[in-house]
């Protein structure tokens, strides 16, 4: 029987993710899941792929607070509750073609995370009133939204895909891979190598997921979420390896890792580690 391995929350969109034993579901996706993103002076997100260090961003979650950490910066703290910030700012944010009202943490956490890349930047919080709607080519008949994650409020990864690719490296002299290269929500042991591309709906105790879209990946995996950079001794890896075998004709040729979805059923409901998972193949 499937089980679930892993779960991650990144709170600031493309920063370091959080290894939880428990997360609470929302239509939306984990609570926390990207509420938060780095923005330029246009309101234009930042990610690793063009700031590969926001990998080594650390979050933490403290009482009523998120922790924030980084090499050579002191310790920065911003409300969890968006209530905190009612008298915040708004701003308008930008994360690929859609802009959403947001609102801003304050001086000290631009300061921070201006500081800390090198460039003018300010931190963000997604205004609870806000909706970011997800395109409904892949929901229907079902619509949904999320928060500033890139598409759809979950990601889902089948160990056994990052144990294959993980082989495959390892067959060429190459490093293995945390499975963090890829920021997936939910690591689901026990399917075959890549079975998840074929799953339709997946049941988590009360959590009936729907797996609607087969992830591309951009290059960020090739960036150690360690130091922030690529190996320098492989420094196009996993992607070089994934070249070989991973490339999707649904997409163009596109890179795929991972599955893509949204929530049927469950809001509120507490996903833990060790669960057992209920995959239909989806024929």
């Amino acid at each position: 029987m499937p089980v679930l391995n892993e779960i991650f929350v990144y709170p600031i969109k493309s920063c370091a993710g959080i290894s939880l034993r428990r997360a609470t579901l929302f239509e939306t996706g984990l609570e926390y899941d990207r509420h938060w993103m780095v923005i330029d002076t246009a309101g234009a997100m930042f990610t690793q792929r063009s700031h590969p260090r926001m990998a080594l961003v650390r979050t933490a979650f403290d009482a009523d607070d998120l922790v924030i950490d980084a090499p050579g910066m002191p310790t920065l703290r911003t409300p969890l509750r968006a209530e905190a910030l009612a008298d915040a700012k708004p701003i308008r944010a930008t994360v690929w073609r859609d802009t959403v009202d947001a609102l801003d943490a304050g001086e000290q956490a631009a300061h921070w995370f201006s500081t800390f890349l090198g460039v003018s930047a300010r931190l963000t919080r997604f205004a609870p009133a806000s909706r970011r709607d997800v395109s409904d080519k892949w929901t229907a008949p079902q619509s949904t939204h999320t928060r500033f994650a890139d598409q759809f409020p979950l990601l889902v990864v089948g160990q056994a895909s990052l144990d294959d690719l993980n082989a495959r490296l390892s067959a060429k002299g190459a490093p293995g891979i945390a499975a963090n290269r890829f920021r997936p929500n939910l690591v689901i042991g026990g399917l075959d190598a890549y079975e998840e591309d074929y799953v339709g709906e997946m049941r988590i105790g009360d959590a009936q997921l729907r797996l609607v879209k087969l992830c591309t990946r951009c290059p960020i995996p090739s960036i150690d979420q360690a130091t922030g950079a690529p190996n320098p001794a492989w420094p196009h890896e996993p992607l070089d390896t994934m070249s070989a075998y991973r490339g999707s004709d649904q997409f163009d040729g596109a890179l795929t890792f991972g599955k893509n979805a949204i929530v049927l059923e469950g809001e509120g409901v507490a996903l833990e580690i060790g669960q057992e998972v209920e995959a239909e193949i989806d024929f």
